[in-house]
């Protein structure tokens, strides 16, 4: 018996406000994958991430999370959300925003309050934070801050880590500190990882498959495949040059994240 895939979506349909944000998504994601989701504005790449969360419901065919529908609330799965400010006199430390990851999502926690307070320390440790552990969140960098939400989010041993632009408005030192946090933990530990983002270049090395998102279509495939000249240009109906150059990804003619029209039908790249 084959092993239960980490996700899969089958014919799945999405509209918002009459809006057809993708439409007879078929994929599967194997346990232990890093797939990058890319797409412009407005493509269904936070809705994807919030059915797979169990927060919305596709209009037509079928949405699994290891072998299950989507529910809430659920710790095979981590979240890191879009970075948002944070009042810079909240009353709440880096710990105490970590702290949520173990009990948040319901009343009391399972974990006595030592053991509690030794596993958010041993969080804090694994991603670079304990030295502002104490601080005030909302007076941290927003670096910081994002490393502080990784912990919360890996905090309960998920099985899967959904990532909403974790890398947004971060610095080059801070978006490499991320990446190497959410690579070790696919790599060493199995996590799935859904990371959806704007840039791909910064976690290039760390992706397994990429699942573009446009126009109500979408289209997947490994890197080396879907960022191609030919397969963007048969993706977006236009002319795309797309340019290795020291390990990054150019691409001349069309935006990845742009509105340029996709084909009439999906395809698996």
């Amino acid at each position: 018996m084959s092993e239960i895939p980490a996700l899969l979506l089958d014919q799945a349909t999405l509209r918002l406000g009459g809006k057809t944000l993708w439409s007879d998504l078929t994929l599967t994601v194997p346990r232990g994958e890093f797939l990058a989701v890319l797409g412009p504005n407005g493509s269904g790449k936070t809705s994807l991430l919030r059915t797979l969360l169990g927060l919305q419901s596709p209009d037509s065919g079928r949405v699994e999370v290891l072998g299950r529908a989507p529910r809430r609330g659920s710790q095979a799965v981590g979240y890191v959300p879009q970075q948002r400010a944070f009042d810079p006199d909240l009353p709440l430390r880096g710990r105490d925003l970590v702290t949520l990851g173990l009990n948040g999502h319901r009343w009391g926690c399972s974990l006595s309050p030592r053991a509690a307070h030794r596993r958010v320390d041993e969080m804090l440790a694994l991603v670079g934070a304990r030295p502002y552990a104490d601080a005030a969140i909302g007076r941290l960098s927003g670096g910081e801050q994002q490393r502080l939400r990784v912990a919360q989010a890996l905090i309960s041993n998920p099985q899967i880590l959904l990532c909403d632009e974790p890398l947004l408005s971060l610095d080059l030192h801070y978006q490499q500190a991320i990446v190497e946090l959410l690579a070790d933990w696919n790599r060493r530990r199995g996590v799935t990882v859904v990371f959806v983002t704007h840039d791909i270049n910064p976690a290039l090395s760390a992706i397994d498959r990429v699942l573009l998102l446009a126009g109500g279509r979408w289209a997947a495939g490994k890197p080396d495949h879907a960022l191609t000249s030919e397969t963007l240009s048969r993706l977006y109906g236009l002319p795309v040059e797309v340019l290795r150059i020291g390990g990054r990804v150019v691409v001349l003619g069309a935006e990845l994240g742009g509105h340029a029209p996709l084909p009439e039908h999906p395809a698996a790249v």
